[in-house]
């Protein structure tokens, strides 16, 4: 089904979408199979088999993900420098693309241009950067002109809403942040490309648009935040004192099934269930996120991108609060 779909990548279309959407080289990869119980195609960190470290984008990489042969999702942050090429905003509610459309129009009254790209349930809409500019100045004009149009934004509570990505005004050492789908390539679940709107179908034009679309620029965007705060960082409840989890704390490991309570389905190797920090911001409502090793339940990976910092803390377990505690993350 999706040979149907692949292309050819003109000459210079991979090195063209390197320079403009590549921030840094660690990525995901869809999953052709899909899973056999939720039928979703999940994204992963590939690694090399032999040395077990993460492998890191090249543009031939890119050029297998354009002309679809393997589907790949970027990270916005580069740790390095805390800064973004780009911003996505991504929509798959109800009314997603008439939100989009509406805040495509109000980007462009402040003078900054955006490429909306269908996707499997509404859009995303992409906004590019002359050069690297912090994740934090990106997300607060974002939130701002989202709070200004009165249009949700997800997490926080809301289970609908717009996604900003980045979804961090920075990262710490180790960590990856959120991915989204890489444009122009073939959504394996949908079995489908999606294009941008604002040029023909076909590779050479729609990388042609996105080179001569305006750029922000870090004046730009500076005047457009003049003033403006940074939105607020979701914190999560202090855990509630409890004596069970204390007797827990005792031993030397860390191990994720004595601190979940969700149903847990075994799928091949692992244990599936639903990712509690995913569950704090509304996320990961079909409960397939998390994997947990049934040889060895040390080890567990949030497909969506979750941190093991992130997931001990929303099961009130800290990593900083086990002294000499291990974790198989």
């Amino acid at each position: 089904m999706m040979r149907r779909h692949r292309l050819k990548a003109p000459a210079g279309v991979a090195a063209d979408y390197f320079r403009l959407f590549v921030n840094r080289r660690a990525y995901t990869l869809q999953s052709d199979r899909p899973n056999p119980e939720g039928g979703r195609h999940y994204y992963f960190r590939p690694t090399d088999k032999k040395i077990g470290q993460g492998l890191s984008l090249t543009l031939d990489t890119i050029r297998r993900h354009i002309e679809g042969e393997i589907t790949i999702a970027l990270y916005a942050i580069n740790p390095e420098n805390q800064r973004c090429k780009w911003v996505a905003i991504d929509a798959d509610y109800k009314d997603a693309l008439p939100d989009l459309i509406k805040l495509g129009y109000y980007l462009k009254q402040d003078g900054i241009e955006s490429a909306l790209e269908k996707s499997k349930r509404g859009g995303h809409l992409w906004v590019l950067m002359a050069e690297p500019l912090p994740a934090r100045d990106c997300r607060i004009y974002v939130y701002d002109l989202a709070s200004r149009l009165g249009l949700p934004v997800k997490g926080a509570g809301l289970r609908e809403g717009i996604e900003v990505f980045p979804k961090h005004d920075e990262l710490k050492p180790g960590e990856y942040g959120n991915a989204i789908r890489g444009p122009l390539g073939i959504h394996r679940g949908a079995a489908k490309r999606f294009w941008f709107y604002g040029a023909d179908y076909d590779l050479a034009k729609q990388m042609r648009y996105l080179n001569v679309l305006p750029k922000v620029t870090v004046e730009q965007l500076a005047r457009l935040i003049a003033g403006k705060s940074a939105p607020p960082q979701r914190t999560r409840p202090e855990p509630k004192p409890n004596p069970e989890f204390n007797r827990r704390m005792a031993g030397p490991e860390f191990r994720i099934l004595d601190h979940i309570s969700t149903k847990l389905r075994k799928v091949g190797r692992n244990y599936v269930t639903r990712c509690p920090s995913c569950a704090d911001a509304g996320h990961d409502r079909s409960g397939d996120n998390l994997a947990i090793s049934i040889d060895d339940p040390r080890k567990y990976i949030c497909w969506a991108g979750c941190t093991s910092e992130m997931i001990r803390a929303a099961v009130g377990c800290p990593k900083s609060r086990i002294p000499g505690g291990k974790d198989g993350h």
